[in-house]
């Protein structure tokens, strides 16, 4: 692709509400810009708290016809909004690799499991059901699924497009109607699939709003006719959805949140599988390791401990690293200053506090990445249980490698931390993989894997890393209240 007929955005982009696109009340905008090349790719309206007003009021209005409106017709119109996003795909995937620096490979694949998950969310529609319990002679006591009304849905930058698109898919398929915060890190995506949707849906049943978590997150989560929030993002954000939607009223929150996921590697395990599987667990051509899903440390058993760090080696430093809108990049940039600083500091601690470097540890010298956030997989061994590099999530290409010979102590490092979101087991000892994966405190566990996800399986975390399931039924079924109705007859 040639970058003049590359797939460009509006240089101007404003918020949906109530099926129209308009300014922020203050006029107030913010830039967004290429992490790559320091492109200033559009300016983008910056919502306050009166645009979240507008936003929900939209949202409120709207909610009673679109929940009359049924499941199968709900259903029948994401259907029309999954043909819209997989029609347009192209377009949107490059604007996304633009705006949040990762290879457009990666993205491609993002619109494909956008697309598959709105498709799944549709074809279990009729889920939606109650029961009917038999409590005594006389009585027709049975249940029914409701929906909340207004749904606040809050966005990562590490997926924008996909999140946008998927996590809509469950709230509106549950009769909702959403007010959609993407990242303000890279909202470009976002903004252009709700341009491409939103003739399918009825005014006011999606609303997308732009702007700091600040003077427009807080506002959102905060609103009185807000009961179901959903966020997905760092372990401090979402402690602060938390505050704010505890002292403003009672609601119901779903967090997705923070990671610092171990791959274990027992000695009998096919090595460079688990080398193999370690490198596509950190998620580094598709997200430079900005995932919370990343198996960001490697708990392998000494006797088989320094083959493992030399083919994670080896695969790391095979990876090519390119301006990410480029057809044959691997590896991308990381999505803004701030988080490449971060990575940097880590990687000095790391360092510091004794780590041994095994490759990478500094930004790369070639020209064509000096003006972007770019770093390298980066791997450290020697890592010690008490090393910051081994116990925080970095959100970056930084793997911390760290030896064991004892199970039980290997078991006590692995939980020795506050997150609790994947675990990656590798062993050929079937007796193992089952004890280990019953015992490990994760919410979601591969044996011999290397991270996929699969429609319908739910994903969610134990401990600091979230609370709720999404991506299965349990989703869809979490945008909904019971309601017990007892008939006399």
């Amino acid at each position: 692709m040639t970058l003049t007929d590359a797939p460009r955005a509006r240089t101007e982009q404003q918020l949906l509400i109530g099926g129209e696109w308009l300014d922020s009340v203050s006029g107030e905008t913010f830039e967004t810009r290429n992490p790559a090349t320091g492109e200033l790719l559009a300016t983008v309206a910056a919502a306050n708290d009166q645009d979240a007003e507008r936003a929900v009021t939209a949202a409120w209005q709207a909610a009673p016809e679109w929940r009359r409106r049924g499941p199968r017709e709900r259903a029948a119109l994401l259907e029309q909004v999954a043909k819209r996003l997989e029609a347009d795909g192209e377009r949107l995937a490059y604007l996304d690799s633009a705006d949040c620096g990762n290879p457009l490979q990666g993205m491609r694949k993002d619109v494909r499991s956008a697309v598959d998950y709105i498709r799944y969310m549709c074809g279990v529609a009729l889920e939606l059901k109650g029961q009917t319990i038999p409590v005594a002679r006389g009585v027709l006591d049975y249940t029914l699924r409701q929906p909340y009304g207004v749904v606040v849905r809050i966005t990562p930058f590490n997926h924008p497009l996909m999140f946008a698109a998927q996590k809509i898919a469950a709230p509106l398929i549950a009769g909702n109607t959403v007010v959609l915060k993407p990242s303000s890190l890279a909202p470009l995506a976002p903004l252009e699939f709700a341009r491409a949707v939103a003739d399918v849906l009825p005014p006011g049943v999606l609303n997308v709003v732009t702007g700091s978590g600040e003077r427009c997150g807080g506002p959102l989560v905060r609103h009185p006719r807000v009961k179901r929030i959903a966020f997905t993002g760092s372990v401090e954000t979402g402690q602060q959805i938390a505050r704010d939607a505890a002292d403003s009223g009672i609601k119901v929150l779903s967090l997705e949140l923070g990671g610092k996921n171990p791959i274990i590697v027992l000695p009998d395990a096919d090595i460079e599988g688990a080398a193999a599987a370690a490198a596509t667990g950190m998620n580094l051509d598709w997200t430079l390791g900005q995932s919370c899903g990343s198996t960001s440390r490697a708990l392998v058993h000494a006797s088989v401990y320094e083959e493992f760090v030399d083919r994670v080696r080896a695969r790391f430093e095979a990876l090519r690293m390119g301006i990410p809108t480029e057809e044959d990049t691997q590896l991308g940039c990381l999505v803004s200053r701030a988080q490449l600083e971060k990575v940097e500091r880590y990687v000095a601690l790391g360092t510091a506090e004794g780590a041994r470097l095994v490759c990478g540890g500094a930004r790369p010298t070639d020209a064509r990445f000096a003006r972007g956030f770019f770093y390298p997989p980066t791997l450290f061994d020697g890592v010690d249980p008490s090393m910051r590099i081994a116990r925080e999530e970095i959100f970056g290409p930084v793997f911390s490698v760290l030896p064991w010979t004892d199970e039980a102590q290997m078991l006590q490092v692995a939980h020795d931390v506050p997150y609790g979101l994947s675990a990656n087991i590798w062993t050929n000892d079937l007796r193992a993989a089952h004890r280990l994966a019953d015992e490990i405190e994760a919410g979601y566990v591969w044996v011999n894997g290397d991270g996929r996800h699969f429609t319908g399986a739910p994903f969610g975390g134990y401990k600091a890393s979230g609370i709720g399931s999404e991506e299965s039924l349990d989703e869809l079924l979490s945008y909904t209240q019971t309601k017990n109705v007892a008939v006399f007859v």
